[in-house]
């Protein structure tokens, strides 16, 4: 069993506290560590333990409710042993939300109860101002703070250009560019790293998410495979997965995401600058595609804004919507389906 710092250490406070004391009696909190298939590994007084979800949880999903994730505090009912049942999930402060990859138009949450994301952008072959513009928006969305930090260092000509076309579209986000052949910028990072706060490792796969947390730790906790020619580590990291730091923060290591697919939200605080010049607009509904007076377009005209950055804009709101159509058409059956259910088991009862 692992021995584990007192719960206030992992983030625990009197707000949760409050709400547990509400729910029934002989219940106990736990922090979720990590998730394996239908299994997760949990936190609390007790030391580590294994748990499962409740069935009720799985069956106020269909209709919406949430599953638990790594970084929740759930209510734990004991069992026999060191296996532990999952009854309810706490309020949760922040949630980092996609889309599940393909075509299913369910939520995934990648990381609960967040205070910050490093969102990692390698500076070789892959990067992409368009991604991370998308890692932004989603990071904002989640309630948490978003931190880009710009990875291979050592592998770019002209860092400091990076960083300025980094920043247009990084609006009000820190960026950082850090080395993990070197250990360049680490040292930087420390202000997010405070004992009880909790971070995220996001981005895709490669960029040295599990390479960076073994530099934060001082040891090997998340296996790399073999250095690359480049000098760096390949993500190997297969799931989520929480971890403290001789700080005493938390971070939540996750895979090399493949794509990130928005779930609900706006992008208003990622697009800030968009945002502000559509106030500016002679139409409020103004859609800035040809209307007169739109001073959106007018700021492309004149190069105060990239066309490049208004068409993202406008994919992802395209994006929003249609998800939004599908889940929402996807709640009305499932809810049609459990009202039926309902209704037909009390027909059942009312039979004599």
């Amino acid at each position: 069993r692992l021995a584990l710092p007192v719960l206030e250490a992992l983030g625990w406070d009197a707000a949760w506290a409050s709400e547990l004391e509400q729910m029934e009696d002989n219940l106990i909190p736990a922090r979720i560590a990590a998730q394996h298939r239908g299994s997760y590994v949990v936190w609390s007084e007790d030391g580590e333990l294994r748990a499962r979800a409740a069935g009720r949880l799985f069956y106020a999903h269909e209709i919406g409710a949430p599953l638990p994730a790594v970084g929740d505090w759930v209510a734990l009912e004991r069992g026999d042993g060191e296996q532990a049942t999952i009854t309810s999930i706490l309020a949760r402060r922040t949630a980092f939300v996609r889309k599940h990859a393909g075509d299913d138009s369910t939520e995934q949450v990648l990381a609960a109860n967040v205070d910050a994301a490093f969102l990692l952008a390698g500076l070789d072959d892959d990067f992409s101002l368009r991604r991370l513009e998308r890692y932004i928006a989603i990071a904002w969305e989640s309630g948490a703070e978003p931190i880009v930090l710009l990875t291979k260092t050592d592998l770019c000509a002209d860092v400091p250009a990076a960083v300025l076309a980094v920043e247009t579209v990084a609006i009000a986000v820190p960026v950082y560019p850090v080395s993990n052949v070197t250990g360049e910028g680490v040292d930087e990072l420390g202000a997010y790293l405070r004992p009880g706060r909790t971070v995220v490792l996001l981005g895709s796969s490669g960029v040295g998410k599990s390479t960076l947390l073994n530099r934060l730790a001082g040891t090997e906790l998340m296996r790399t495979a073999e250095v690359a020619a480049d000098g760096t580590g390949r993500h190997t990291t297969t799931h989520r997965e929480l971890v403290r730091l001789p700080s005493g923060a938390l971070v939540i290591d996750t895979p090399g995401l493949r794509e990130l697919q928005f779930w609900e939200g706006n992008l208003s605080a990622a697009f800030e600058d968009i945002e502000a010049l559509a106030l500016e607009c002679r139409f409020r509904d103004c859609a800035h595609q040809r209307e007169p007076g739109c001073a959106v377009l007018a700021a492309v005209d004149d190069g105060r804004l990239e066309l490049d950055r208004l068409r993202s804009w406008r994919k992802l709101q395209r994006e929003l919507e249609s998800i939004a159509a599908r889940t929402d058409a996807r709640l009305r059956i499932a809810r049609k389906r459990r009202w039926k259910q309902i209704a037909q088991a009390g027909r059942q009862r009312a039979r004599p």
